[in-house]
């Protein structure tokens, strides 16, 4: 097992970007949109949109607490199978805490499960520290502490 991330040659360090990126919205794909917005309600998200423009199109936007990245469904948006998109990783600090709010909120939550790799200083929680749930579509979703961002994870000014 190796720590590669790209197995790629390298023809010297990559210039960072200049103009700012910020992701936004993430599609789900899903079967019954008034059944997902009852779901996402139901965590406690934000709701941003629900427009409506005739039968072929319908955007529902949320966003969960505090976070920069919001996600939308609904019809006409995307042609992917519902339930197909996976690993949607939500950062918290206290994922215990965050586990059982969703818990208390009738959501179907695995145990925390520690994948710190072989050997690693097990002292650190953050990165480390993983829970999960779905959809009602089967749309995955991963609670991934994070308390301390590794050097490099900040953007400066």
């Amino acid at each position: 097992m190796g720590t590669d991330v790209s197995s790629a040659a390298s023809t010297g360090t990559a210039k960072s970007a200049t103009v700012d990126m910020g992701l936004e919205v993430v599609t789900l794909p899903v079967a019954d949109v008034d059944r997902a917005k009852a779901f996402y309600e139901g965590l406690g998200w934000r709701l941003d949109a629900d427009i409506v423009a005739g039968d072929a199109f319908r955007v529902v936007q949320f966003t969960p607490p505090h976070s920069q990245c919001s996600i939308h469904f609904g019809i006409g948006l995307t042609s992917s199978a519902p339930g197909s998109v996976d690993r949607m990783i939500l950062a918290v600090k206290d994922i215990d805490a965050a586990r059982e709010e969703l818990i208390s909120r009738g959501v179907d939550v695995t145990e925390v499960e520690d994948m710190h790799p072989p050997g690693a200083d097990k002292s650190s929680r953050s990165y480390f520290l993983y829970a999960s749930f779905k959809d009602p579509d089967g749309n995955g979703w991963l609670l991934q502490e994070i308390t301390q961002r590794l050097p490099g994870r900040e953007w400066e000014s």
